[in-house]
């Protein structure tokens, strides 16, 4: 799942602007920081390109069957 959530920096928590989906309760998350510069412009630049890259990520994104297991050596035995 991949989702934007703006937040600010308090006493070096991070405080998020919204809550998040409770199907994540217990696991781990990455987070990627992005500094908001001054100009509104810039900001919605910024989240234009983002949105447009995770569109192209998931153009090419595919699920995996459960039972799926890689075999490393089925690669090589060409």
């Amino acid at each position: 799942m991949v989702k934007i959530v703006q937040a600010t920096c308090t006493n070096g928590e991070l405080v998020l602007s919204e809550k998040l989906n409770p199907e994540l309760e217990g696991k781990t998350v990455q987070i990627m920081i992005f500094e908001q510069s001054e100009s509104r412009e810039t900001i919605d630049s910024r989240e234009t390109k983002i949105q447009e890259f995770l569109a192209r990520v998931n153009k090419y994104s595919f699920e995996i069957p459960s039972d799926y297991k890689f075999n490393r050596e089925e690669i090589y035995d060409r």
